[in-house]
């Protein structure tokens, strides 16, 4: 397997583990809710995810990014992960996936 596929698997199972967490107040995960704005895996295996909340003063803003944290951890093949909470640019319903427009009811 080259080291693009490798790389490729490794995402996509951190993309998987991520789509875990779930935003208590919206019946969406956060992958969906468009709230990861860009995953990096370096050399060593590992990952930086940054990531923001759908509004500055979220209540889950002490906890949603430990989450998040913890489920890219337990990934195989992942060695170490941190969460980046960043704001800008700011969230908004047009980061979210169709299949989480429809499930609360937008589309």
């Amino acid at each position: 397997m080259n080291t693009d596929s490798k790389d490729n698997v490794l995402e996509q199972a951190v993309v998987a583990a991520i789509r875990t967490v779930y935003d208590p107040e919206i019946p969406v995960n956060v992958y969906d809710l468009g709230l990861i704005y860009s995953i990096e895996i370096n050399d060593d295996n590992k990952a930086l995810v940054r990531m923001t909340l759908t509004a500055p003063a979220c209540p889950v803003a002490g906890i949603l990014p430990g989450q998040v944290e913890t489920a890219v951890k337990n990934v195989e093949g992942i060695e170490d992960a941190k969460v980046e909470l960043v704001w800008d640019p700011p969230w908004s319903q047009d980061r979210m996936s169709e299949e989480a427009q429809l499930a609360l009811g937008l589309l």
